[in-house]
């Protein structure tokens, strides 16, 4: 939920670099459609009634979903902010499956976010001594914030790079330069 807040961080950069939103409706995004899928294939993964069907299948679905989310970043490596938003899910990846295929929680962090660790399935789990730990989520939203969460360094990342992509894709429309009005300086 950390990442929710980069996007309205991106449109007021943007706006206030002179951007217009009708500008990011021209930007190429190739296979957003797959990046959908695998967006929303976690938030039905994470709810309570699917985490208790999927069982032992959870783990390897969220690796999977993360794979078809990171292909398509990759794809679209050519946009502003995408190299960043890779280098983040990679850390995140390189996280999750290093411990089995969860994203370590940090207790404290857990709690600022007034999360329980122990209601239902989830990405987070809390270990005593997570493989590759500054990776994993150690900082957290407080619970007064909307959205509290715990999240990590690769989620910070991921967040910069859609606060660079939504503010350079608000900008002046890529296109053939306007001609001057008035006589040509020949």
């Amino acid at each position: 939920m950390f990442i929710l807040y980069a996007i309205p961080l991106g449109i007021v950069l943007g706006l206030i670099r002179g951007g217009r939103l009708g500008n990011l409706a021209e930007l190429r995004f190739e296979w957003g459609w797959l990046a959908l899928a695998g967006v929303a294939a976690q938030v039905v993964l994470f709810s309570e009634p699917v985490g208790a069907v999927v069982g032992e299948a959870g783990p390897i679905l969220y690796v999977a979903s993360t794979l078809l989310v990171l292909a398509v970043v990759l794809r679209n490596r050519r946009l502003p902010g995408l190299k960043l938003v890779a280098a983040g899910a990679i850390c995140n990846l390189v996280a999750i499956v290093a411990n089995g295929g969860y994203m370590p929680a940090d207790p404290g962090a857990l709690a600022l976010a007034g999360m329980d660790p122990a209601a239902g399935y989830s990405n987070s789990i809390v270990t005593n001594r997570p493989v590759f730990a500054p990776l994993t989520d150690i900082f957290a939203l407080p619970d007064w914030m909307p959205f509290a969460n715990v999240f990590s360094i690769g989620d910070v990342l991921i967040g910069a790079g859609i606060v660079v992509a939504i503010t350079a894709g608000t900008g002046m429309p890529k296109g053939p330069t306007p001609v001057p009005d008035g006589p040509s300086p020949d």
